[in-house]
């Protein structure tokens, strides 16, 4: 069970590796509604086998559990793996899960929240794995007995490519439609796209918007023809438009809101470029062909960073950081995110030119201004 849609993104490895073992018929997935569509997108567990959980309101959230519950009693399932790394909801689902083996991590002397011992195969979290290995590690354990663990002997897994989103031809030319309505042109300028994340659940993480402004405004001086487009959930919608009448130019909109999830990876596919903190978009990006500048303070790259070729990272490395983590339930006492702090408008403006312009120069069409 992976609950939040970047290590959806991240598990993909692990998933195709559980389908090479067991079949793709006999692999179920559970998974909170709002995430359900970047699983669908990956399209390694047949839509059918897809357990969604809603959250809209707790007596949906209770009624789904129970179905889920049924559903997977029905299957009679052999056996469950926990993507949760210490979640307790996760472990008691496992459990109640009818399935023999249970495999997750486990904390052996109280270094992260107690689960009991609810599962058969307990293994040792090692923080030092990236979030894929760490996922990958837990399938590949249920080719072990359980009295072997913590002793592992697997070496960490190579990268595995993720699946590339596709769109059919009058998905993408209703996305252009709307761009070319918005921002008054006749064919889809260049963009660079803003997820400045106004509604952010981890405030630590958040950039300061006045840091976007600024860039916004030096991305425009430089570069004539670009457009810059805010992106965002509904609920950032009327924040980021702020944001948009901060910058206060005729070239910067905000699509927060106005898109389905599949048109706004579409979108991602027309953009050159995107400057986001470390969140969902950061990760399911990547299934697109834009390249993405992904902000990191209060979790380190080195777990939960993409790995491929368009993610450029950025992180101040201070000593505080990561201060969120596995082991503290994503808690941190930090009230003053400098590690965000740290990371200025020069650096991310210069990393978005360099890469901005690499990828104009590829298809001939670098347009800098004089």
């Amino acid at each position: 069970m992976a609950v939040v849609q970047g290590a959806t993104v991240l598990a993909y490895p692990a998933l195709a590796r559980a389908r090479e073992m067991v079949g793709a018929e006999n692999l179920f997935f559970v998974v909170f509604s709002p995430n359900r569509f970047i699983l669908d997108l990956l399209q390694v567990v047949p839509p059918e086998n897809v357990l969604a959980i809603r959250t809209s309101n707790p007596l949906r959230l209770v009624a789904d559990v129970f179905r889920v519950l049924a559903r997977m009693w029905r299957e009679r399932i052999d056996a469950s793996v926990d993507f949760e790394f210490f979640a307790r909801s996760s472990a008691i689902l496992s459990y109640l899960s009818g399935a023999r083996t249970r495999v997750g991590y486990h904390a052996f002397f109280g270094e992260a929240s107690y689960r009991g011992d609810l599962m058969t195969h307990r293994l040792s979290f090692n923080p030092f794995l990236h979030a894929a290995e760490m996922f990958q590690v837990l399938v590949e354990a249920l080719r072990r007995p359980a009295g072997t663990f913590p002793a592992f002997d697997m070496t960490p897994p190579e990268d595995e490519p993720l699946p590339r989103f596709r769109a059919a031809d009058e998905e993408t030319a209703e996305v252009e439609r709307m761009l070319c309505e918005v921002l008054g042109t006749d064919a889809v300028p260049p963009l660079v796209l803003l997820n400045a994340n106004c509604g952010d659940l981890l405030p630590l993480r958040r950039w300061e918007n006045e840091r976007y402004v600024e860039l916004a405004h030096r991305l425009l001086d430089r570069y004539p023809d670009l457009r810059i487009v805010l992106t965002g959930a509904p609920d950032e919608a009327v924040e980021a438009g702020k944001l948009v009448d901060e910058i206060g130019s005729d070239r910067c909109v905000s699509f927060a809101g106005r898109t389905t999830l599949r048109q706004l990876m579409i979108l991602y596919d027309l953009g050159e470029l995107m400057v986001t903190n470390d969140s969902g978009p950061a990760h399911y990006s990547t299934l697109t062909s834009i390249d993405v500048i992904t902000l990191f303070g209060p979790e380190t790259p080195a777990v939960f960073g993409a790995r491929t070729p368009r993610s450029h990272i950025l992180w101040a490395g201070t000593v505080c950081s990561p201060c969120v983590n596995a082991f503290n339930d994503r808690q941190s006492a930090c009230r003053d995110n400098i590690c965000m702090k740290k990371i200025t408008v020069d650096e991310v403006f210069e990393t978005a030119c360099r890469v901005y312009e690499t990828r104009r120069s590829t298809t001939g069409e670098r347009r800098v201004a004089p």
